[in-house]
Order: C-alpha cells, then structure tokens, then sequence
C-alpha cells in the first residue's frame, strides 16, 4: 500500500467548480480498483490550495486508474481550473497512530 499526494492550486473564481467536479466524481474514484482511501484537504491559510489523499494497494492499480478514461475526463476538466502547476508524490506510510 501507498499513498499518492497531489497538490492543486486553483483561481479562487473556480474553486466551487472544483468542488463541485470532486463531489461529483469521488465515489467513482475512490471505487478505483485497488484504491482504499481517499481525501481532500484545503489549505486553511491559502483556501485556493487543495491536496488530494488517496492510498492504493499497489502502482500497477494507480496507473490503471491514471489511464482511464474517468482519470482523463475528471483531470481535462479540472486542469483548466489551475492557477498554477500541479504537484504529486507517491510515498510510503511509515507510521500511523490512530
């Protein structure tokens, strides 16, 4: 299992579409084969940041799910909406206490 981190900076007229695409479209995802978790935060201090969590079972599901075609409508929709380059990690889980 890992989890894939992506930052999302968006123009602050186009974060209720943003949200609105996310609402409409999370249960989709997170029904990604391999993909147990999935998250969205936003920044308390800077409200047009956005950061997705999402934990897979392994990279061979990720890619699966970043060739589809839910992946290419949801990310043609939502990139128009940048105001700056997104960034994105794939990291390890260490540690976790609940």
């Amino acid at each position: 299992m890992f989890v894939r981190i992506v930052k999302m900076s968006f123009h602050a007229k186009h974060i209720s579409t943003f949200q609105k695409i996310f609402e409409e479209k999370k249960a989709l995802i997170r029904a990604s084969k391999g993909c147990t978790l999935l998250e969205l935060y936003q920044d308390k201090h800077t409200p047009e940041i956005f950061f997705t969590y999402s934990y897979w079972d392994d990279e061979e599901d990720l890619e699966a799910y970043r060739n589809s075609e839910l992946f290419t409508s949801v990310w043609a929709q939502t990139k128009a909406l940048f105001n700056d380059r997104p960034l994105a990690w794939s990291v390890n889980k260490k540690v976790s206490l609940p």
